[in-house]
């Protein structure tokens, strides 16, 4: 029979477990743009990319929430 104490370090491991797999899941995610910075001319592209993406999901959330 499994004690309670047992039950609690059971539930302790999902917080880690869910840190681990987001972590795992981000670096397979980012993993193809590191070999873009390899070619210069994707060096100066693409943080102006990624700032053109934040821009239009907060004109998107900002339009969606009506402010």
């Amino acid at each position: 029979m499994i004690s309670m104490s047992d039950f609690w370090a059971n539930i302790s491991r999902y917080p880690r477990f869910f840190l681990s797999s987001l972590i795992g899941l981000l670096w397979v995610i980012l993993a193809p743009f590191k070999n873009l910075f390899k070619f210069k001319k994707f060096q100066f592209i693409f943080p102006f990319l990624i700032l053109l993406a934040f821009s239009i999901l907060i004109n998107i959330l900002k339009t969606m929430t009506g402010t």
